[in-house]
């Protein structure tokens, strides 16, 4: 049996992850599960699948746990070291899928524990692509994507000869606001943009969908997942969500990979990975998709692939610094202290006030991101509704 941990177990991913173990319970023993501070749904998922540990990161949630766990006989924890400790705690296969820079250092814990590790926390390698990376070779660990995008891309990639390669090209829905003017988006409310019209996923994923800057944080991902220069890295809008991604080669091939939108997909390809998994996903039926249809993203009504191309050609701490203010500027758009169209602004306006030195060490990271929050936090300040 592969035995497993889940960081981030009550979310999105974490729960389609739950429900393809479940779906298999003689092909997987859960190890630990860990989540913030929903502690009914994280005791049921471990008590459900006999987990020896759950992990709440709020330490004021123990009691709760504890209670919730009952007579189980599983472990409750808490705490962020706690959480850490359960990525150390040498799974096979664990899935990466804490939102945020609350992530980093969980994430950071598996790498270094060996094993594989199937990342959903794409800040992961926005802020600290280099030096994660460097953690993953220096343990041997096998690091697997699980971003849809990503995911299609390992699947369609000839990763044995890269000078093949001539293009990655992510596909992007556009969101819901891919048709809507811009004078339109100034009025947009929290509810509209986390109604993503075809993926089930978190608020600050939706939010960061229908800026677009999702995708430039994927274009940063894909440089430190994939062999290729920044400059071989392209976006393009496809609203149907059916091409996940493509890699063109310079034969003038280009590999697609096609398939429902459902994250049990690219989830199970990780979690069998290099065999595959049946899932209960929806076949494809292409006669009745009917037509597949592209488009050149705007770079005016979305501003946030912009910035985040600048990013990675800058490279050092600009990355980071755009992944944290972006997290504050979704946060309190969310919170309606600010605006739509004042998401990419604050952080463009964050780029601009603050360019520390390149990062060596996750600390180092860290530090920049709390340095780009305080900035940010002050340009929120300044933004009236």
């Amino acid at each position: 049996m592969k035995t497993v941990t889940i960081l981030g177990a009550t979310g999105s991913v974490g729960s389609s992850t739950l429900d393809l173990i479940e779906r298999a319970p003689d092909q997987f023993q859960v190890l630990a599960l860990a989540a913030n501070r929903d502690v009914d749904k994280l005791a049921a998922a471990a008590i459900r699948t006999r987990a020896k540990v759950a992990v709440v990161a709020d330490p004021d949630c123990l009691d709760r746990l504890r209670d919730a766990l009952g007579s189980s006989g599983i472990e409750a924890r808490a705490g962020a070291d706690a959480v850490c400790d359960a990525a150390r705690m040498r799974a096979d296969w664990t899935m990466a899928a804490i939102v945020g820079t609350a992530g980093l250092k969980p994430v950071m814990a598996a790498l270094e524990a060996g094993g594989t590790v199937a990342l959903a926390n794409k800040e992961s390698l926005v802020s600290a692509g280099e030096v994660m990376m460097a953690a993953a070779r220096a343990h041997a660990t096998t690091l697997l994507p699980v971003d849809s995008e990503h995911n299609a891309v390992f699947q369609c990639l000839d990763r044995t000869a890269p000078r093949g390669v001539r293009r990655i090209i992510l596909t992007a829905s556009g969101g819901p606001f891919r048709e809507t003017s811009l004078e339109a988006m100034r009025a947009i409310t929290p509810a509209q943009a986390v109604a993503h019209p075809n993926w089930s996923m978190g608020a600050k994923i939706s939010v960061d969908s229908a800026t677009m800057m999702n995708k430039g944080l994927e274009l940063i991902e894909a440089f430190h997942l994939f062999p290729v220069r920044a400059d071989q890295l392209d976006v393009i809008v496809h609203a149907q969500s059916v091409v996940h991604s493509m890699v063109e080669y310079i034969d003038g091939s280009v590999l697609a990979q096609l398939g429902s939108p459902d994250m049990r997909t690219p989830i199970a390809f990780a979690l069998a990975w290099p065999e595959r998994m049946e899932t209960p996903c929806e076949q494809l039926d292409l006669a009745r998709v009917g037509r597949l249809d592209f488009a050149a993203p705007d770079p005016v009504r979305f501003p946030a692939l912009t910035l985040a191309r600048d990013a990675l050609s800058a490279g050092g701490a600009r990355p980071a610094i755009l992944n944290a203010a972006n997290e504050v500027a979704v946060a309190a758009f969310l919170d309606g202290r600010v605006g739509f169209l004042e998401i990419a602004a604050i952080v463009a306006d964050t780029l601009a006030r603050y360019d520390p030195a390149a990062p060596d060490s996750l600390d180092a990271v860290l530090a920049i991101d709390a340095e780009a929050r305080a900035y940010a936090g002050e340009r929120v300040k300044d933004c009236v509704l």
